[in-house]
């Protein structure tokens, strides 16, 4: 049955719906406090699709920006079919690694006005505005009732957070005793908050550096968060990170060239991008055959051409763009580089650090490689793949971007 539209959206009180003066006041603007990449799950990490119907899906997030309105972004951006959303509500975790939700801070998220809504194959939608006085850093559960099956998924796999899966209608309840927990973000993509500053938000576009492998699972100690902490809510830091993505072919998720602007320039705020892809492009190009001289040049020059790319649409949309090195990765025993490799990899690092190439750069070879073999990643910082950094080598990361850049 189609919802009934909420007459009571132009109301503040107990629902904390926001006003439409609110969601326009003079001298604000929505801004992108979260943001998660989205792509078409493997049929390993999809729901079951007759786990999917009626069932409460409750995803727990992290804005790193605060605000006094926010509104959620829901996707069905990789849905072969319509996506039905029966209801959603919002709250303040109680405790990341739980379930449990604040009580007070339950809101019920309406679709203009409607309990739920239809959304299109290939789209995104936005839920209307509500209050709720959130900080940076406050964990958010989003919760959501859908119906579908796997055709309709979109999702993000390498959430590093877990979500809980219950049967029935539970959008408002404390807690799920008897959830299943999945370890993966569902039809879920941005979090916004209404802000009275200048937008300054940094998208940290990327692969599975980015996005966390290695990392904490609910831990939130991926390189952005590091950042993120650093700016102290001054700034949002967006995580568009995917494993296994690729800066000019599709391999887990679409490649970053395609979806620069689904997950970069349609966020709103977006001031600058720390780009750090590549290490996929350069790790499969020789994964399964040698290539010649003149074949790794010819596949430096495509793949420095796809930075160029990026820049050049980042600019046009007065977005600053910082090249991130690449980081060393001998001895990875899913890629096996050699020499070559390694000659290529300095190649493209060469280019990313000279001058005219990148508003800046974020030299994260710099920071991680061992000294006594910098073709290698420094064994304090390796979570043992000679590929993926540890938590600590995440810290080093986070810490050693230059905050002068982002401001």
């Amino acid at each position: 049955m189609r919802p009934m539209l909420n007459l009571a959206l132009v109301l503040l009180g107990a629902g904390g719906f926001a006003t439409a003066a609110q969601a326009a006041a003079p001298g604000c603007s929505w801004q992108a406090a979260w943001a998660s990449s989205q792509m078409a799950p493997a049929t390993a990490d999809a729901l079951p699709a007759d786990g999917m119907a009626g069932a409460t899906l409750r995803e727990i997030v992290r804005p790193t920006l605060g605000g006094k309105t926010l509104r959620v972004r829901f996707s069905n951006a990789f849905g072969r079919q319509p996506l039905v959303i029966l209801g959603a509500g919002v709250a303040r975790s109680a405790d990341n690694r739980s379930d449990r939700i604040v009580a007070a801070s339950r809101r019920t998220l309406t679709f203009p006005g409607m309990n739920g809504i239809t959304i299109p194959a290939g789209g995104d939608w936005l839920s209307d505005p509500v209050s709720l006085d959130v900080a940076a850093f406050d964990d958010l559960a989003v919760s959501l009732r859908v119906n579908g099956d796997a055709a309709s998924q979109t999702s993000h796999p390498g959430s590093r957070a877990t979500s809980y899966v219950l049967a029935g209608d539970r959008i408002t309840a404390e807690s799920l005793p008897g959830a299943a927990k999945i370890d993966h973000w569902y039809m879920l993509s941005g979090v916004e908050v209404q802000r009275c500053a200048a937008p300054n938000g940094v998208v940290a576009l990327g692969d599975s550096i980015t996005d966390g492998h290695g990392a904490t699972a609910n831990g939130n100690d991926r390189w952005p968060d590091v950042l993120a902490r650093r700016l102290a809510g001054k700034a949002a830091v967006l995580n568009e990170g995917i494993g296994g993505n690729r800066v000019l072919l599709d391999g887990l998720g679409p490649n970053a060239v395609s979806r620069l602007d689904r997950d970069v320039l349609a966020l709103p705020g977006v001031r600058s991008i720390i780009l750090l892809e590549g290490i996929n492009d350069l790790g499969n190009f020789t994964r399964l055959e040698a290539k010649t001289i003149e074949q790794r040049r010819a596949f430096v020059a495509e793949l420095t051409a796809g930075y160029a790319q990026i820049v050049e649409r980042a600019h046009a949309r007065g977005i600053k763009v910082y090249g991130a090195t690449l980081m060393p990765y001998m001895g990875s025993d899913f890629y096996h580089p050699d020499a070559g490799s390694e000659a290529d990899r300095q190649a493209i690092n060469a280019w990313i650090r000279a001058p005219g190439h990148f508003d800046g750069v974020v030299d994260f070879d710099k920071v991680t490689r061992d000294v006594s073999d910098p073709s290698r990643l420094a064994a304090a910082f390796d979570c043992g793949d000679h590929l993926h950094p540890n938590s600590a080598g995440y810290k080093a990361m986070g810490e050693a971007v230059p905050l002068e850049l982002l401001r």
